[in-house]
């Protein structure tokens, strides 16, 4: 049930989550009983999201923060690195770069000048469903910081030798990024499970591309990507709703392309089982990422697959849990010395994700590692316990409201939902899903996502004691639970 949760009145609120977390039970696999616990005032009294539909489609979206001086207001677009192809690939991230490189109305010098002088902060990211423009500003300077992104988006010059220059950059960038085992880990998992599409290719693109991508491309990508029905204007902080929205009709308005979804047909992402494993003995840590296709944002397989990875949770040899961990794999990880650290993962998409652990260890543990590491997964379709869920649960609920802590984190909160939702689910909806859920929900998650599935696999390092792809294909699945 997707219906947006009613939030003038904190009793009626308590009763409709109730209700849609009854719905929610039996819409995926199992049932709350009739009884639900209310929850407290922090979440019932949160913030309402308001939303506003301007006419050529552009959505406004914002919370207001009572007492607050500061804001945060992005530009959330619907296109990143999946939504090229091989020729333009690269083409998203490289106009994040040419975004603050002047504009027809303000030369560089003159944007960083103006936003110094307001005491904001403008900054971009592309991933490789999203690109998002955002500024940090004081609340009388929303309006200016609106039109500033409107100007850097709308009318950004895009100056041939500006392009030129930029590649440079670009490549060092790249350089950088393939240091970082653990970004380089992830890349390496995309383009293995998701080859031959887009959620194949990396969001720098090729060095190949990053050298020849033209202006006419990157406008081309502007005038495709960049229109009504796929962006997403959201604030946070000190931020008049009304007046926000004014402001963006002035700036967006009549300038921003109308259109509708099928406009825009999206690339499908097909999941392949295989592995890319890159071997270079100098290092004394090997890095491996082993993932299984997972589910897409609105998937009803989504939110168990939030509370396994809860369970199977993260660790570090340097943290002071040890073995107390509350993770059954973590426990056996820090008993057997099996790494250095571990964290689950579970990144979603529109119609697709990868659920998996990304791990640091040592060349002469990876056999042991995996041995463990298969059997905790599939541990999960057979023994997962009510205490676990219950804990996991609890974690799941906590660390969601860590990451709404500032203004930046709740308008990118805001933009990422109305992007993969078409609308924003409120804190009480989003506890009353997860409380829905049961251990029974949880192994038949497990059970399709794990339990005999196919696997993808990206290694780098000092990997000659890692198991080759049958040898962890077998261990997907118990002959006897």
């Amino acid at each position: 049930d997707v219906r947006a949760i009613n939030t003038s009145s904190p009793k009626m609120l308590t009763r409709q989550a109730s209700r849609l977390a009854l719905q929610a039970g039996r819409r995926s696999f199992g049932a709350l009983p009739a009884s639900t616990a209310s929850y407290p005032d922090y979440v019932l009294n949160a913030p309402e999201t308001s939303v506003t539909t301007l006419d050529g489609g552009l959505r406004v979206a914002s919370e207001t923060t009572i007492g607050s001086e500061t804001a945060t207001v992005g530009v959330f677009i619907d296109a990143g690195s999946r939504f090229e192809t091989e020729q333009n690939n690269g083409a998203a991230h490289f106009l994040e770069h040419m975004a603050f490189k002047g504009t027809t109305n303000r030369t560089q010098q003159q944007l960083e000048v103006e936003i110094e002088n307001m005491g904001g902060h403008l900054n971009a990211y592309t991933s490789r469903e999203q690109t998002v423009y955002f500024a940090k500003v004081f609340k009388k300077d929303v309006p200016k910081a609106v039109e500033i992104l409107g100007d850097i988006l709308l009318d950004s010059k895009l100056d041939e030798a500006a392009i030129d220059r930029e590649r440079d950059v670009i490549l060092r960038e790249m350089e950088e990024v393939n240091k970082n085992q653990e970004e380089l880990i992830l890349d390496h998992l995309h383009e293995t499970a998701f080859q031959g599409t887009g959620l194949g290719r990396t969001i720098l693109g090729p060095e190949s591309n990053i050298r020849s991508l033209t202006r006419s491309d990157l406008k081309n990508y502007i005038d495709t990507h960049y229109v009504a029905p796929k962006m997403v204007i959201a604030g946070a902080g000190a931020i008049d709703h009304g007046e926000l929205c004014n402001v963006v009709g002035d700036v967006f308005g009549s300038r921003v392309k109308g259109g509708s979804a099928v406009d825009f047909p999206m690339e499908p992402a097909i999941f392949t089982g295989s592995d890319k494993r890159v071997r270079f003995d100098s290092d004394d840590k090997a890095h491996i990422a082993l993932a299984f296709e997972g589910a897409g944002w609105t998937s009803e397989y989504t939110f168990p697959l939030m509370v396994m990875q809860s369970i199977l949770g993260s660790w570090d040899r340097t943290s002071g849990s040890g073995r107390n961990i509350a993770s059954k794999f973590g426990q056996e990880v820090a008993e057997h010395e099996l790494a250095h650290s571990f964290m689950t993962f579970n990144t979603a998409y529109k119609d697709t994700g990868l659920f998996g652990i990304y791990a640091v260890a040592p060349d002469n543990k990876l056999e042991d590692l995996m041995w463990y590491m298969t059997s905790n997964l599939v541990r999960i379709v057979h023994k997962t316990t009510d205490e676990e869920v219950s804990r996991a649960k609890t974690q799941l609920k906590a660390n969601m409201l860590m990451t709404l802590d500032g203004h930046a984190n709740v308008a990118e909160d805001i933009g990422r939902q109305l992007l993969t939702y078409g609308r924003r689910l409120s804190l009480a909806e989003t506890f009353a899903r997860i409380d829905a859920i049961t251990a029974d929900d949880v192994k038949a998650t497990a059970a399709k996502v794990v339990n005999d599935q196919d696997h993808a696999l990206a290694a780098v390092g000092p990997i000659h004691g890692l198991p080759d792809y049958n040898w962890i294909r077998r261990r997907s699945y118990w002959l006897r639970a």
